[in-house]
């Protein structure tokens, strides 16, 4: 077996490509996941990311490349990569007839969870979950989406795996439901590493440290949302609420010399403001002169300016808009190019 325990990650990625006849599901993807780190793995539909995190749970084998699963090689020995991952599957099927208490007991049993261990290990899972109170002895069939999903995650922890892959955790439940899977995954941070793959761009922001941009099976960015926002979005962005037209203010704006450009304009509200978006080059430090001029010119009636910092939703739209010649010249990441170096 290939040792890599020497290296403070539990995913290594090296170069992973699958191949479906001429197409390329994933084409030369290295990544890696430290210990203890909640990441996002994120890209249009049809991108690779599901199929890049069957590799992972050794549920499709690669055509080419390696990954790692705490130290071992899924590829060559998949049933002990396995050991150390609980995996989360999109639409996660479960038993309808089974009690949520019955069910967990069952997969312990599978997972090898010893004997002695197993009832102690389905109330640890479950009070983490916060299934005990109410849903510990309910008929699967019969909960609410929430429920089902932590009843999955319930499942992917029971052997206290140290890499937990969720695909999707969050797909179609209702705002409360999101706030309380992200708080459960949350509560995960440290103790397990985490790879998420999600639509839900705000949800993967809050709760994760990083993410993995892919598209068209190629890694397109990798980093916190703050790098990122250097990376793909290189200027700064403000709202401002004021009490003018588009063409006074352009004016205005054209006189402060500062190469503001205007993005958009609402309709104006019921008080006559309009709220502009507004663009200006990285490290200008727009809005206090902003103020200050707009405050000294009696054509306008300012009620607000504030900094507009880009989601990771426009974060995400510029990446995947990147063709691939620009891309490849943007670092992706330091654990990324080490990998490509050997």
């Amino acid at each position: 077996m290939e040792d890599n325990s020497d290296i403070p990650n539990s995913i290594i990625v090296r170069r992973l490509t699958k191949r479906y006849g001429a197409v390329k599901a994933l084409d030369n993807v290295s990544f890696r996941i430290g210990k203890g780190e909640i990441v996002g793995f994120l890209g249009p539909n049809g991108a690779g990311k599901s199929t890049a995190m069957k590799i992972l749970a050794g549920l499709m084998p690669a055509t080419s490349g390696s990954a790692y699963i705490c130290g071992v090689s899924v590829a060559n020995f998949p049933d002990e990569a396995k050991r150390h991952i609980g995996f989360m599957p999109e639409n996660n099927p479960l038993p309808e007839d089974l009690r949520v208490r019955e069910y967990l007991k069952f997969r312990a049993r599978i997972k090898d969870v010893p004997p002695f261990e197993v009832r102690r290990r389905v109330e640890e899972a479950m009070e983490i979950c916060q299934l005990h109170r109410k849903a510990a002895d309910k008929i699967i069939g019969n909960l609410s989406k929430g429920f089902r999903q932590r009843v999955g995650i319930a499942d992917a922890i029971l052997s206290h795996p140290e890499v937990i892959i969720m695909d999707e955790p969050t797909i179609g439940l209702d705002p409360h439901q999101i706030i309380a899977i992200r708080r459960l995954i949350h509560s995960l941070r440290g103790r397990m590493s985490v790879i998420i793959s999600s639509h839900i761009l705000p949800e993967i922001e809050l709760v994760c440290d990083r993410v993995i941009i892919i598209n068209q099976g190629e890694i397109v960015a990798s980093g916190t949302s703050d790098s990122l926002r250097k990376d793909f979005i290189p200027f700064e962005g403000y709202e401002v609420s004021l009490k003018a037209d588009r063409e006074t203010f352009e004016s205005a704006l054209n006189a402060m010399g500062r190469k503001i450009k205007i993005v958009s304009v609402s309709e104006p509200d019921a008080s006559g403001f309009f709220r502009y978006i507004l663009r200006a080059p990285e490290g200008s430090d727009f809005g206090e002169a902003l103020v200050g001029e707009l405050s000294k010119d009696t054509r306008f009636s300012l009620r607000e300016v504030f900094r507009r910092k880009p989601s990771l939703e426009e974060i995400f739209m510029a990446a995947t808009r990147r063709g691939w010649d620009e891309t490849r010249t943007v670092p992706l990441s330091a654990d990324a190019e080490t990998e490509d170096s050997k």
